[in-house]
């Protein structure tokens, strides 16, 4: 679930529920350096985050999820805007939408969900298209809060969550008729492997479909803009290390998919790019929750939000290291619109692979 980064929409509630268990927000940035000092930032730190990487991810989201919420709604992840200004839930619904028609999802089907998030996707499709979702998260506190907001909604006949591992999928083989991914397996340490565990849990002619964060064919290893940039988008949104378009599409021949289509959305030539709301361009917010978020993440209200922050920290409201994750927040959002302005990074790169019948 890498779900999206978003630099500020904290409000004093947002930031006092930060603290999750026993977890505080300061726990994510061992992972990154030492004594306040960065870590080298090279394959073999890569290669330790993936070892890792289930402390990594945890200890990301759950400093996260609800600042996501507050700010972004329960659907962590980018979207297209073909139609130009438009209300970011539409579009976000649209995109989700898409990817409903795509893996051909259809009344009475039981789909699974790799890396659910809160449930937001999920409850999108059920309603789409009349089916059964099961969402998988590793993340406990992700899988109580959707539990909790699909019993709320109504939802909790055409949903349910289930915390495990996607590189261990805690389910029988063959049992889904679909499986889709937004934005999620980037968290994983190996591409390959985790498509692997969604071939397993299919049914032979079941369709599985992804948006998958990755680095495009212009991404250049070893030039320093593009490496920051990429090591900025790892470090913002909790992943162990980015792979590029090629390597995801091998993945997906490797786990034993035949990959019918391969779409980058990122290079529609969409009036709107796909970065805007985190980019502080107020011209093309449509509504208040849309204009609100945008103006959150321009310089004044990036400025505005951390000396909310520093306050509420330091009278002990917010847990110690809610301003060292907002910076964090703030980082990664600049690259990500880095990488999108570049072409050399895409967070909807879309394939759509099928399970060959017995």
């Amino acid at each position: 679930m890498a779900q999206t980064t978003q630099s500020a929409a904290f409000s004093s509630t947002a930031v006092d529920r930060t603290k999750v268990g026993n977890k505080r927000p300061e726990g994510y940035s061992r992972h990154w350096e030492q004594d306040g000092e960065a870590l080298p930032d090279d394959e073999d730190a890569r290669n330790t985050r993936k070892q890792k990487y289930e402390e990594l991810v945890n200890d990301y989201y759950d400093a996260a999820t609800d600042l996501y919420l507050e700010s972004w709604g329960q659907s962590f992840h980018m979207c297209r805007y073909p139609r130009g200004p438009e209300n970011k839930e539409k579009a976000t619904a649209r995109h989700e939408h898409y990817l409903a028609h795509m893996i051909s999802l259809r009344p009475g089907m039981r789909v699974l969900d790799v890396g659910c998030g809160v449930g937001g996707p999920a409850k999108e499709l059920a309603a789409f298209a009349g089916c059964q979702v099961v969402g998988l998260n590793n993340n406990g506190y992700q899988v109580r809060k959707a539990a909790e907001m699909a019993k709320a909604e109504g939802m909790e006949k055409m949903v349910e969550f289930v915390k495990g591992d996607f590189m261990d999928i805690p389910f029988s083989d063959a049992e889904f008729d679909a499986a889709f991914a937004l934005e999620a397996t980037v968290h994983a340490p190996s591409l390959q492997d985790v498509y692997a565990q969604v071939y397993r849990v299919l049914r032979p002619g079941s369709v599985f479909g992804v948006f998958e964060w990755v680095l495009t064919d212009n991404y250049v290893s070893g030039d320093p803009a593009h490496e920051a940039t990429r090591s900025g988008i790892e470090r913002g949104n909790g992943i162990p290390s980015l792979q590029t378009k090629a390597v995801a599409r091998a993945a997906m021949k490797n786990a034993g998919f035949e990959l019918l289509v391969t779409e980058d959305l990122a290079e529609k030539q969409d009036e709107i790019p796909w970065w805007y709301p985190i980019s502080g361009d107020v011209k093309h917010a449509k509504g208040f929750k849309d204009w609100l978020l945008v103006i959150r993440n321009t310089q004044w209200g990036r400025v505005g939000v951390k000396i909310i922050v520093r306050i509420l920290e330091t009278v002990r409201v917010a847990p110690k290291g809610t301003l060292k994750m907002t910076e964090e927040f703030i980082t990664a959002a600049d690259a990500l619109i880095d990488g999108g302005k570049k072409g050399i990074f895409t967070p909807m790169f879309l394939m759509v692979a099928r399970k060959p019948d017995a």
